[in-house]
């Protein structure tokens, strides 16, 4: 089945996000690889999925996962080559799955040969320009030159001295110290960057996912400002725009916009942008990505008033601007949904991995069944839905990966507050038994429970009523289904039911409650999360009906 030449293709698409080192490794070494991916292309084509996404898997010292970038034009050599690449996205258009990656410009690895340069340079040189160099406050430039944090450490700031420069400098990173903050004030660094988008879309690549895409501009005027006290990741997106959300970033995507129409179809991307309500739409307009991530149903509790409330709002903000509407539950930074929806509400997420599972009790099964409820709701949504590995499968989080096996610099740099995000990052369960549940000859890069097993594609395959063949089901109906972008809602007397509908008569009902409830009448089944109980739709599912 060839691409299509459709330029909208992406508008009402099922995305499956994969995680290159957690997918399937091919040469036993523990990790993942293109060659995995490869291997598994009936799989991705058996799920009726319209694209896959691929997490970084350019050459990296995986400080952060792959998300520290040593060359943004070459795959890690613990991954694959390029030629891999070249007949996986090949191989994968043959049978009509487009292919996005990632792009992380807003930082790169310590190890990039600009920064290694700029380490080697005099202040004030051009290579210090394409990142953000500053002196140091106090008698002696001892301190950092502002309260600005990371993510994954106290401070937005390390001394140069650290990574081997000798110039009494700070050098920005709003992440981990190997990731230290290109200059977009600078214009070779965007230039660099559309040589960079045009090296992949010029290989084939159909679209992009731009990390951070809300932090590039940043207020860089001299003397640097102080964010406000108190200091949070969050003060500049409530409204302070001195580190995020700067309106001067959207001219470097018009610019990518520009870059991408020039092929056919023209080239997509989706922004994960973080900001105010009303500005996240500017990313997703026609003029710049087409697409923002709407994280707000990830955030949201299983309940019906949050799910109805969340997708009119945004809904009705995509309509607006002209951009693509996006659902998404889970990805490579959140806890499965699955394990998110065992909780009783208002749980304290941190505190439960923290204890390994033991601060809260937990109903795994209702989280399950609510998990995939919630992924038929938002496959019968206008707009692109994106899917996480694993998600297909039902896969809950692991819990109880032990201190000294923990990658993530979310635990291990920032005062061991959370513990990360290595529990959904575990490798896929293909077999019921082996090694790594087949996953690889020569074990996984992060521990498997020891039930993995009863949750692998091979346990679920052709198993009616089990996540994965409900998901396969779901998602081929969906193709068939789809219709123009609108939908309308009905009105249930229920405050625990939502109803809509889309234009051509389909009709999606979920039930957020424990108890049974009546279906609406004069309507046909199509598909349901959970079987049907004496003809009434049972607590935490979902029911897809035809006029």
């Amino acid at each position: 089945m060839a691409l299509t030449l459709d330029k909208d293709w992406w508008r009402q698409a099922v995305i499956y996000q994969i995680y290159p080192r957690s997918f399937k490794d091919s040469n036993g070494d523990g990790i993942g690889d293109i060659k995995g991916v490869t291997s598994k292309i009936s799989y991705l084509q058996s799920l009726h999925i319209d694209a896959i996404w691929l997490s970084p898997f350019y050459p990296s010292a995986l400080a952060d996962g792959g998300y520290d970038v040593d060359d943004y034009r070459d795959v890690d050599p613990k991954l694959g080559t390029l030629a891999e690449f070249d007949e996986m996205l090949e191989k994968l258009h043959e049978v009509g799955i487009h292919v996005f990656v990632d792009i992380v410009p807003n930082h790169s690895s310590n190890r990039h040969r600009w920064f290694q340069e700029a380490i080697n340079s005099e202040p004030g040189s051009a290579a210090r320009n394409r990142y953000i160099f500053r002196d140091g406050k106090g008698a002696d430039g001892e301190l950092p030159p502002t309260n600005w944090i990371s993510h994954f450490a106290p401070s937005a700031w390390s001394h140069e001295s650290t990574q081997g420069g000798k110039h009494g400098q700070w050098y920005c990173h709003l992440f981990a110290p190997e990731q230290p903050d290109f200059n977009w004030d600078n214009e070779e660094v965007g230039e660099d960057f559309l040589t960079t988008l045009k090296f992949w879309a010029d290989r084939g690549v159909d679209g992009f996912r731009i990390d951070v895409a809300h932090m590039l501009k940043k207020d860089l005027s001299n003397p640097l400002k102080d964010v406000p006290e108190p200091v949070t990741l969050d003060s500049n997106i409530a409204g302070n725009e001195i580190l995020f959300d700067r309106d001067e970033v959207h001219e470097v995507y018009k610019k990518w916009r520009e870059l991408f129409n020039r092929y056919n179809p023209p080239r997509v991307a989706v922004a994960e942008a973080w900001g105010k309500p009303e500005s996240i739409h500017r990313y997703a307009s026609p003029e710049e990505l087409g697409q923002a991530f709407n994280f707000d149903l990830l955030l949201a509790d299983f309940q019906a008033d949050n799910y109805r409330e969340i997708v009119s709002r945004n809904f009705a903000a995509a309509t607006q601007y002209g951009s693509s509407s996006t659902w998404v539950f889970s990805n490579h930074d959140q806890v499965r949904p699955a394990t998110r929806y065992a909780l009783p509400l208002g749980s304290d997420l941190i505190a439960f991995k923290n204890s390994n599972g033991a601060s809260s009790s937990y109903d795994l099964i209702r989280g399950t069944n609510a998990a995939i409820a919630a992924q038929m709701f938002a496959l019968a949504l206008p707009g692109c839905t994106y899917i996480y590995q694993g998600e297909e499968l039902g896969l809950p989080e692991v819990l109880d990966i032990a201190e000294d096996q923990i990658q993530d610099p979310q635990y291990l740099r920032n005062h061991k507050i959370d513990k990360g995000r290595d529990g959904c990052r575990v490798p896929l369960p293909w077999t019921t038994s082996g090694t790594s549940f087949g996953f690889g000859s020569g074990g996984a890069h992060l521990p498997q429970p020891d039930n993995f097993g009863q949750y692998s594609v091979e346990a679920e395959s052709g198993v009616t009523g089990s996540p994965l063949e409900i998901f396969r089901r779901a998602i081929a109906l969906r193709k068939e289904l789809m219709c123009a972008e609108e939908l309308t809602w009905h009105e249930t007397n229920n405050p625990e039911l939502l109803h809509l509908s889309r234009p051509n008569g389909w009709h999606c009902v979920t039930n957020f409650g424990r108890t049974n409830v009546a279906l609406p009448k004069n309507l046909t089944f199509i598909h349901s999360s959970q079987p049907l109980a004496g003809g009434e739709l049972p607590g935490a599912s979902t029911v897809w009906l035809q006029a």
